[in-house]
């Protein structure tokens, strides 16, 4: 479709110019660059749907937390309740195995900081699995553009070889070749585009699941530091129905002090 496009804006008795025709004027370089952009392109939108699909794949994880983990007894009861490999499992079950590892270490080592820097490792290498081939797409976004504009040159290169061995030519034999050769910095611009836009968008999402990593993280903390006494509490809707209901209940009498926001009542 994108060589009918190049080739659409050609008069009928022109000759016969195209994009298979450039790359065979072009020869080995020709093909090998238009290879690379085919591989960068294919390379680009697998790693795309293969790391939207892991990023869902936690953001359906968190809400299944959400719903139902912190109602367990314990955390071993709550990881039952968990995917075998589930990202927020593997928190767990580090931190319930620094727990163990704690009590065998010799050092005197406080135990908050063993729980942290253990759950801050797993929180690493989730999030590391994560950004893994996100690599790809910037090193495909940076030089793809280059890649292209290096086939144009090429091009360019043999068609102004050909034309000098001709000797004079006309303005149709110095176009043609030339905006063909032309046509390989614009693949490399519709390679770079989407691995850009798909970069920045994968990153996003990865920073909004590292940060509810790290939140759930920080309350497993909370829960083996404390033995289970703090727990994230878990608003219901009644409960939070029920606030304005409360606070609209108590009237204040006499009048606040000017000045100030949200002043002190004052009796008159």
């Amino acid at each position: 479709m994108l060589t009918n496009i190049f080739a659409a804006g050609a008069p009928a008795g022109a000759p016969n110019f195209g994009f298979w025709e450039a790359l065979q004027q072009g020869g080995a370089i020709a093909w090998t660059v238009l290879a690379i952009l085919v591989i960068m392109s294919v390379g680009s939108f697998y790693i795309l749907f293969t790391k939207l699909f892991e990023q869902q794949k936690i953001i359906n994880q968190a809400k299944r937390v959400r719903a139902t983990f912190w109602q367990s007894n314990s955390l071993r009861e709550g990881a039952a309740k968990l995917d075998k490999n589930s990202a927020y499992r593997q928190i767990v079950d580090d931190g319930l195995a620094a727990q163990e590892q704690h009590a065998k270490l010799t050092d005197p080592v406080e135990a908050h900081d063993w729980l942290h820097g253990s759950l801050a490792r797993s929180e690493a290498a989730i999030n590391s699995k994560l950004g893994a081939g996100l690599a790809f797409l910037a090193t495909v976004g940076a030089t793809s553009p280059f890649v292209g504009l290096f086939g144009t040159v090429v091009g360019i290169y043999r068609a102004l070889v050909k034309i000098g061995a001709a000797g004079q030519a006309a303005i149709g034999d110095v176009a043609g070749p030339v905006g063909e050769a032309l046509i390989m910095t614009a693949i490399g611009l519709v390679v770079a585009v989407p691995a850009v836009l798909a970069y920045n968008w994968l990153q996003r999402r990865n920073k909004s699941i590292a940060e509810d990593l790290s939140a759930f993280s920080n309350d497993v903390l909370g829960f083996l530091a404390s033995n289970g006494a703090v727990r994230p509490t878990l608003a219901s809707k009644s409960t939070v129905a029920a606030k304005p209901a409360a606070t609209a209940a108590k009237p204040v009498t006499g009048t606040t002090t000017a000045g100030q926001t949200g002043g002190v009542p004052t009796r008159p």
